[in-house]
């Protein structure tokens, strides 16, 4: 056994769309695109997905479906299924626990694996996870793309790396070589607004933040500051484990644009707001207070929370009440990022479960 740890990122390529390709063979290698009713270039919701095919077509998840349309209008528009996503997900979730017991699953159609104790090398760590893609492709005809690292931010990283249906293996020697070359933007957590302040300080490439003086991105950044210097340079201590202890679930998305359209915003509330109740069911909890998280355009960050009067399982409350909290937003400048969370939660009992079922 090595002292290293070995890590899986497992990401599924294109989740909603491959889903659907492979419940309908019929639409295998068209542009696919899934999310809210186009309307003839009229609608006014959002990409939740799209294939690799439609993607060549400029088409990307959170693009404005009406945008999608004009660049592709004989694209196949699909609403999304959560249902058939939900039930796929959960039969790889399954296959992927039987290679590990040190499970994390992020997502629906992602998780780490910390196999450590299961493998002797990196090299037998790479015939593993060829045989994990192998059997999620033979069950759910659908691909997946893995990194292997030597921690956590560096597997995800390496996930992302030869998608689609991709094995990325970075060992320990090879971090910097791997890592250094990258752009800035590859590390998780660092979107659009911090690559470009990133850029007028001169970093473009992981390389040029892991040299970076940590002092001056700390004042400049905060604590995330010196979190973007050590993941730039190889290190993230961050455990492989499920956490079972719950105190809030919470939903986030970072704009393509920074935008002031808030009809596109609520649309993608409504969608955060599903998945977090998907999130709340999955873990059996009742929550009591909503939360929302606005990042304005000058990158100025806003939390604001609302209690109910009684716990619930209810889906249109997270909704309502997220929609109720966003309005004090309205007319203050564009926003970079809308997020949705639950907190004060508490677990369902079996009276509880049977009474939710009937709402």
């Amino acid at each position: 056994m090595t002292n290293i740890r070995i890590i899986f990122h497992v990401d599924m390529d294109s989740f909603y769309s491959s889903v659907e390709v492979a419940a309908d063979m019929k639409l295998k290698g068209l542009p696919v695109v899934v999310g809210s009713d186009p309307m003839n270039g009229e609608g006014r919701g959002v990409v939740s997905t799209c294939s690799y095919e439609a993607r060549k077509y400029g088409i990307h998840s959170a693009m404005a479906i009406s945008k999608a349309y004009r660049l592709c209008p004989d694209a196949v528009y699909l609403r999304v299924n959560m249902p058939l996503y939900k039930k796929v997900s959960a039969n790889i979730m399954d296959i992927l626990r039987g290679y590990s017991s040190k499970f994390q699953q992020v997502s629906v159609d992602e998780a780490y694996l910390d196999v450590t104790e299961v493998v002797s090398d990196f090299d037998a760590a790479a015939d593993l996870a060829l045989k994990i893609k192998e059997e999620v492709q033979l069950n759910e005809g659908i691909t997946c793309s893995i990194g292997v690292a030597p921690n956590k931010s560096i597997a995800k990283i390496a996930s992302d790396h030869q998608k689609p249906d991709g094995l990325t293996v970075v060992r320990p020697e090879g971090v910097r070589s791997f890592l250094f070359p990258l752009d800035v933007s590859r590390i998780s957590g660092v979107g659009k607004k911090t690559t470009s302040l990133l850029n007028e300080i001169g970093i473009r490439t992981i390389g040029d933040l892991a040299g970076y003086n940590v002092q001056v991105l700390r004042e400049r950044f905060g604590k995330f500051g010196l979190v973007m210097h050590q993941m730039a340079n190889g290190m993230d201590d961050r455990s492989v484990r499920e956490r079972e202890d719950v105190k809030s679930i919470s939903k986030e998305d970072t704009f393509d644009r920074d935008t002031s359209d808030i009809d596109l915003v609520e649309n993608v509330i409504d969608t955060l707001s599903e998945n977090v109740h998907d999130s709340l069911l999955k873990k059996k909890c009742l929550f009591k207070t909503v939360t929302i998280k606005v990042r304005l355009e000058d990158f100025t960050t806003y939390t604001r929370a609302k209690t109910l009067g009684a716990y619930s399982s209810d889906l249109s409350a997270i909704k309502r009440t997220a929609k109720i909290m966003l309005r004090e937003f309205h007319g203050r400048g564009k926003l970079r990022l809308v997020g949705v969370g639950v907190t004060k939660l508490d677990k369902m009992d079996e009276r509880q479960t049977r009474l939710t079922d009937f709402f």
